[in-house]
């Protein structure tokens, strides 16, 4: 497609005669991308479930590293995707970050062909799929310059909504491809045999039979390949002042593109070194995750802010942002909601299959969890049903804010997660400590689709916040940090939820956050629901 020099969807002319029919083709090939986006990104979420079911010598908490780094990646590298749009354009964008999630595709079908396969090999493969979390966005950037601003809530909605059931997509059609060898004519590899009982969403797979768990990775480019082909030749730059005033030539494009990734890998990678201890590849000094997420968030902002250019002038722009008070309560409140959503997404498969799918014993005075439980649930069955309320429910989230306001809205969903986060505490200790742990599945799974509900109403309500609260100039820069720091959910849940099963208490983990959504609840009413505040249920 060419690049378009006039865009006016103001216009009303000019929106009804060519407009609308290029903003509509552009954004129905985007909300597929933005779902593989997804989709690659919590790959993970699934893989390491099917991991521990055929026998790969991993330990659960390296298993929930992998999770862990998928997530900080996929944030981290939404910081320098906020400007590929204004410096590259629309299609350039979407094509190459599209393109390059066929590399952590293909790298873990062919990884997990061999159980031989060595941690560092994952936990790469793991780091590349972070691309998938970046796309957001860019996606929802790109989108947002297309359509009036009348229209832009439906379609922005449409993109975010409907991208957001990559989540659910990989939890659904992962684990069936993964049952069959539709692989196996070009050489995709031998089966393996589950020592461990499996599922998909329609129903039990018994320990014995063969999976083919590399088609995890493989089944993705049955919709990347055409999607690559869509994007180029079906998308448009938006070559204006106002979206992409200087768009260079394609490879120079991609070049800006690769080395503002590059800067977000490498933070992460270091960050990751940190933090995890000499058996998972990592530094041994145990720097606390806390710490680690505000030394890659600002150690990426920072080295951003030195290349040259019109990089360094946006993000000069976009820096106003944290003068105002308000940025940062608003990235608090949505890492309650779209934080919680997207880390309970990547950890919940793998907390049912630890938690349920064992039988906790006593052997020799000692308590063990690493009998197979021949009645537990299997979580690729049950899995996906959370994260599917969640970005179902989103736009009701917006709608009831709209009649309620979106305060009172955010007040209630932190009432109820606190208390299903209390709830899911108990059902979890007992479940740990139990021979027979799937007696209290079924409470712990509803009271988890409860915060699943709530986490997706909030993040509706939040949004309707930031568009009271903010002027025009800044409510754009704050959407976009506001989701980069969310999305460090998918790393800080995963690994929280990994160390305490690590030690034995579960619950700690989820009374922590009940802690959490406690203090948020604290600061939605100081600064949003008292009625001598700044602002009265925005």
């Amino acid at each position: 497609m060419s690049n378009l020099n006039r865009w006016e969807p103001e216009n009303e002319t000019f929106w009804q005669q060519q407009g609308s029919k290029i903003a509509n083709r552009n954004l129905w090939i985007s909300i597929p991308s933005l779902l593989c986006g997804f989709g690659v990104w919590m790959l993970w979420s699934i893989v390491t479930v099917q991991m521990l079911n055929v026998g790969f010598p991993f330990s659960t908490s390296e298993l929930f590293t992998l999770t862990g780094i998928a997530g900080l990646t996929g944030a981290t590298l939404r910081i320098p995707s906020s400007f590929f749009v204004r410096l590259c354009g629309g299609r350039y964008t979407l094509f190459l970050t599209t393109c390059l999630l066929m590399i952590p595709a293909v790298g873990t079908g062919l990884a997990l062909q061999d159980k031989s396969t060595p941690l560092w090999v994952f936990q790469l493969m793991a780091l590349l799929s972070g691309i998938g979390g970046g796309n957001f966005a860019s996606s929802m950037s790109n989108i947002s310059f297309f359509y009036p601003k009348k229209q832009q809530g439906l379609a922005l909605g449409l993109n975010a909504g409907l991208g957001n059931f990559g989540v659910t997509t990989v939890q659904i059609a992962v684990p069936l491809f993964m049952s069959y060898g539709v692989f196996s004519l070009f050489g995709a590899g031998d089966p393996m045999i589950l020592e461990k009982a499996s599922g998909t969403v329609i129903g039990t797979i018994a320990a014995g039979t063969e999976t083919w768990i590399q088609n995890s990775g493989f089944a993705w480019l049955i919709t990347l390949i055409p999607l690559a082909f869509l994007l180029w030749f079906g998308t448009n730059n938006l070559n204006t002042e106002e979206v992409t005033p200087k768009l260079p030539a394609a490879p120079i494009s991609f070049a800006i593109i690769l080395s503002m990734l590059a800067i977000g890998f490498l933070t992460s990678v270091i960050g990751l070194w940190l933090m995890l201890p000499t058996n998972a590849n990592g530094s041994g000094f145990g720097v606390p995750k806390e710490i680690v997420i505000v030394l890659v968030l600002f150690s990426t902002v920072m080295l951003l802010k030195l290349l040259p250019g019109a990089i360094r002038t946006s993000l000069d722009r976009q820096y106003k942002i944290f003068n105002n008070k308000h940025t940062w309560v608003m990235s608090v409140l949505y890492v309650m909601t779209f934080g919680s959503f997207i880390g309970f997404s990547a950890a919940f498969p793998l907390s049912i299959q630890v938690i349920f799918g064992y039988s906790h014993i006593v052997v020799d005075g000692v308590m063990t969890h690493t009998t197979p439980n021949p009645n537990g649930p299997s979580a690729l069955t049950y899995a996906w049903i959370a994260p599917f309320i969640g970005a179902l429910i989103r736009p009701v989230g917006g709608w009831i804010a709209d009649k309620a306001g979106g305060a009172f809205v955010t007040q209630l969903c932190s009432v109820v997660m606190i208390i299903c986060a209390l709830g899911a505490a108990y059902y979890m200790q007992l479940a740990y400590q139990s021979p027979t742990p799937e007696q209290y599945f079924v409470p712990c799974f509803l009271i988890f689709l409860g915060l699943f509900a709530a986490s997706g109403i909030g993040n509706g309500s939040t949004f309707r916040t930031i568009a009271v609260v903010f002027p025009k100039e800044q409510a754009g820069p704050v959407l976009g940090w506001t989701s980069a720091v969310a999305a460090y959910g998918a790393f800080y849940i995963p690994q929280v939820l990994g160390e305490q099963i690590k030690a034995a208490t579960p619950e700690y983990a989820m009374v922590g956050f009940a802690a959490f959504y406690a203090l948020c609840l604290v600061l939605n009413w100081f600064f949003y629901l008292r009625k001598s505040g700044e602002f009265y249920n925005p």
